[in-house]
Protein backbone atom coordinates (compact mmCIF):
# COMPACT_ATOMS: atom_id res chain seq x y z
CA UNK A 1 0.00 0.00 0.00
CA UNK A 2 1.35 3.58 -0.90
CA UNK A 3 2.52 5.56 2.08
CA UNK A 4 1.77 8.81 0.44
CA UNK A 5 -1.48 7.36 -0.53
CA UNK A 6 -2.51 6.86 2.79
CA UNK A 7 -1.25 10.22 4.04
CA UNK A 8 -3.18 12.00 1.66
CA UNK A 9 -6.59 9.89 2.64
CA UNK A 10 -5.76 11.27 6.46
CA UNK A 11 -5.55 14.58 4.99
CA UNK A 12 -9.10 14.22 3.77
CA UNK A 13 -10.36 12.86 6.91
CA UNK A 14 -9.19 15.94 8.49
CA UNK A 15 -10.09 18.28 6.02
CA UNK A 16 -13.50 16.96 5.72
CA UNK A 17 -14.38 16.75 9.52
CA UNK A 18 -12.90 20.27 10.00
CA UNK A 19 -15.14 21.38 7.32
CA UNK A 20 -18.72 19.93 8.59
CA UNK A 21 -17.06 21.30 11.84
CA UNK A 22 -17.08 24.51 10.47
CA UNK A 23 -20.41 24.22 8.67
CA UNK A 24 -21.95 22.83 11.36
CA UNK A 25 -20.79 25.83 14.20
CA UNK A 26 -21.34 29.08 11.70
CA UNK A 27 -23.98 27.77 9.01
CA UNK A 28 -23.39 31.43 7.38
CA UNK A 29 -20.13 32.02 7.50
CA UNK A 30 -19.20 30.73 3.74
CA UNK A 31 -22.09 32.71 2.80
CA UNK A 32 -20.88 35.72 4.42
CA UNK A 33 -17.25 35.80 3.38
CA UNK A 34 -18.57 35.31 -0.01
CA UNK A 35 -21.59 38.00 -0.12
CA UNK A 36 -23.90 35.22 -1.23
CA UNK A 37 -27.23 35.46 0.11
CA UNK A 38 -27.96 33.63 3.15
CA UNK A 39 -29.79 29.79 3.23
CA UNK A 40 -32.86 30.00 4.07
CA UNK A 41 -32.52 27.18 6.69
CA UNK A 42 -29.69 27.20 7.96
CA UNK A 43 -30.41 23.72 9.47
CA UNK A 44 -30.16 21.79 5.80
CA UNK A 45 -26.69 23.40 5.58
CA UNK A 46 -25.74 22.04 8.63
CA UNK A 47 -26.67 18.60 7.65
CA UNK A 48 -24.38 19.19 5.03
CA UNK A 49 -21.67 19.69 7.32
CA UNK A 50 -22.31 16.76 8.98
CA UNK A 51 -22.91 14.45 6.12
CA UNK A 52 -18.99 15.84 4.98
CA UNK A 53 -17.78 15.57 8.47
CA UNK A 54 -18.90 12.01 8.51
CA UNK A 55 -16.86 10.93 5.18
CA UNK A 56 -14.09 12.84 7.01
CA UNK A 57 -14.37 10.27 9.93
CA UNK A 58 -14.82 7.26 6.94
CA UNK A 59 -11.81 8.27 5.20
CA UNK A 60 -9.67 8.99 8.41
CA UNK A 61 -10.64 4.93 9.47
CA UNK A 62 -10.02 3.97 5.88
CA UNK A 63 -6.52 5.73 5.53
CA UNK A 64 -5.19 2.40 7.63
CA UNK A 65 -5.67 0.14 4.72
CA UNK A 66 -7.51 1.62 1.87
CA UNK A 67 -7.75 -1.56 -0.38
CA UNK A 68 -9.43 -3.08 2.26
CA UNK A 69 -11.85 -0.38 2.89
CA UNK A 70 -12.35 0.35 -0.93
CA UNK A 71 -16.21 0.45 -0.74
CA UNK A 72 -15.45 3.69 1.95
CA UNK A 73 -12.96 5.15 -0.79
CA UNK A 74 -15.93 5.11 -3.87
CA UNK A 75 -18.59 6.12 -1.66
CA UNK A 76 -16.38 9.27 -1.00
CA UNK A 77 -15.13 9.28 -4.36
CA UNK A 78 -19.01 8.86 -6.18
CA UNK A 79 -19.54 11.88 -3.93
CA UNK A 80 -16.90 14.02 -5.13
CA UNK A 81 -17.91 13.63 -8.46
CA UNK A 82 -21.43 13.57 -8.54
CA UNK A 83 -21.48 16.68 -5.86
CA UNK A 84 -19.50 19.12 -8.93
CA UNK A 85 -21.56 17.93 -11.29
CA UNK A 86 -24.91 19.16 -9.48
CA UNK A 87 -22.95 22.30 -8.46
CA UNK A 88 -22.34 22.92 -12.29
CA UNK A 89 -26.00 21.99 -13.74
CA UNK A 90 -27.04 24.64 -11.10
CA UNK A 91 -24.19 27.24 -12.02
CA UNK A 92 -24.52 27.09 -15.53
CA UNK A 93 -27.57 25.63 -16.57
CA UNK A 94 -30.18 26.84 -13.91
CA UNK A 95 -27.81 29.81 -13.04
CA UNK A 96 -29.41 29.90 -9.63
CA UNK A 97 -26.09 29.56 -7.78
CA UNK A 98 -22.85 31.58 -7.57
CA UNK A 99 -20.14 30.56 -9.70
CA UNK A 100 -18.09 30.55 -5.83
CA UNK A 101 -19.47 27.50 -5.28
CA UNK A 102 -17.22 26.12 -7.85
CA UNK A 103 -14.51 27.36 -6.06
CA UNK A 104 -16.13 25.39 -3.11
CA UNK A 105 -16.68 22.69 -5.03
CA UNK A 106 -12.95 22.48 -6.59
CA UNK A 107 -11.20 22.48 -2.75
CA UNK A 108 -14.08 20.20 -1.23
CA UNK A 109 -13.97 17.50 -4.04
CA UNK A 110 -11.99 17.66 -7.60
CA UNK A 111 -8.31 17.95 -5.71
CA UNK A 112 -9.14 14.90 -4.39
CA UNK A 113 -9.98 13.20 -7.26
CA UNK A 114 -6.85 11.93 -8.34
CA UNK A 115 -5.43 10.01 -5.46
CA UNK A 116 -8.95 8.45 -4.72
CA UNK A 117 -8.79 7.08 -8.35
CA UNK A 118 -5.14 5.85 -7.48
CA UNK A 119 -6.65 3.92 -4.21
CA UNK A 120 -9.36 2.44 -6.39
CA UNK A 121 -6.79 1.43 -8.61
CA UNK A 122 -4.28 0.02 -6.39
CA UNK A 123 -7.68 -1.72 -4.58
CA UNK A 124 -9.15 -3.28 -8.23
CA UNK A 125 -6.25 -4.72 -8.57
CA UNK A 126 -6.01 -6.67 -5.42
CA UNK A 127 -9.77 -7.15 -5.38
CA UNK A 128 -10.42 -7.90 -8.90
CA UNK A 129 -10.13 -11.87 -8.60
CA UNK A 130 -11.65 -12.21 -5.46
CA UNK A 131 -15.29 -11.19 -5.56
Amino acid sequence: MNKNLQTTLKIAGIYNLLWGIWVIALPNSLFEWTGLELPRYDMIWQSVGMVVGVYGLGYWWASRDYVRHWPIVMVGFLGKVFGPIGILHHVLILEDLSPWFMAVSFFNDAIWWIPFIMMLKEAYGVHKFKE
